[in-house]
């Protein structure tokens, strides 16, 4: 295994019963890089990210963690590891600062070192003036802040983020990515899985578009928009029942359509000509947007729906 590959699958599989919750996927995530997991809820992501988390045996195929095999050297593996759940698990019965220096005491850290150390991830999260409240009051995107510093008390080698900012609001999910993009700057390796596009974007250098538990693509965001998508998409809103009829009048002002249940999605390199020559055509929707392409476009064109279908 190269020394620059932190987790290496090929063929791995995960089923439950008689359903194949990831089907034979091959994955190699490098030091210092941000890989993440692109996909719906039930794509297989977090089955995934609890084989690589030494949590779940895999069924089938191979998978090297850290240089070392899960089923041999889980509690060695776990040991190098900072995990973000999808629920926070805080105890609520706790300080904020008590949560770190508790949870590092399961890794037989000194309590002199705790201390320093949870004074410097409660900046990190910006959580030092609540430090000795109790974690219930807390916000959710505060709660989010603090299970991902519990997650780096053992100054981890690998960071594992499943879906870590669902549920936050826009200004606590913008918060989260700049305390995760400094871990990034500093050399930590993240793998994270999301449902939100502009997260993946945002996050990651490299990433996998996942769907009924394969990977269906591979690359970075900017190389699988320029693979799978337009340089714009023009978005065209019609009332229920309203654009039947539209979808030849407009077909040949794009490199191709999307027909969706409220819109039709024209892929242009230039939508504000598209838009122009669709109106001439006599096309009068209730709205309509130019926009840039993103990852949801390359998720539309391989799998015929959109992420939050």
């Amino acid at each position: 295994m190269d020394e620059d590959s932190l987790v290496r699958a090929v063929g791995l599989v995960k089923r439950f019963g008689d359903f194949e919750a990831v089907g034979g996927i091959d994955l190699d995530v490098r030091r210092g890089e941000s890989f993440g997991f692109l996909g719906p809820n039930g794509a297989g992501k977090s089955s995934t990210m609890r084989m690589i988390g030494c949590v779940s045996p895999r069924t089938g195929g191979k998978l090297s963690v850290l240089g070392m095999d899960p089923e041999v050297d889980g509690p060695k593996i776990r040991a190098r590891l900072g995990v973000v759940p999808q629920q926070d698990n805080l105890d609520n019965e706790l300080t904020v600062r008590q949560n770190l220096q508790v949870y590092g005491r399961y890794f037989g850290l000194s309590r002199a070192h705790l201390r320093e150390k949870a004074t410097e991830l409660l900046d990190f999260a910006q959580l030092t003036d609540r430090a000795d409240d109790e974690v219930d009051p807390l916000s959710g995107g505060m709660k989010r802040r603090l299970t991902i510093a519990r997650s780096l008390v053992n100054d981890p080698d690998l960071l594992l983020l499943d879906e870590p900012t669902t549920g936050l609001d826009p200004q606590a999910r913008h918060l989260l990515w700049d305390r995760l993009f400094r871990l990034k700057q500093q050399g930590v390796t993240l793998i994270v899985t999301t449902h939100y596009m502009d997260e993946a974007e945002q996050l990651c250098d490299r990433l996998v578009v996942m769907d009924g538990g394969k990977i269906v693509a591979e690359g970075s965001p900017g190389e699988l928009i320029d693979r799978y998508s337009t340089k714009e998409v023009l978005e065209l809103r019609f009332a229920p029942g309203l654009q039947d009829g539209v979808p030849p009048l407009v077909e040949d002002l794009a490199d191709r359509i999307e027909i969706l249940p409220d819109r039709i999605l024209l892929y242009t390199t230039d939508g504000e000509a598209s838009l122009t020559a669709a109106h001439t055509r006599g096309v009068q929707p209730l709205s309509s947007l130019v926009r840039r392409s993103t990852l949801e476009d390359v998720f539309l064109r391989l799998t015929g729906r959109t992420l939050v279908d």
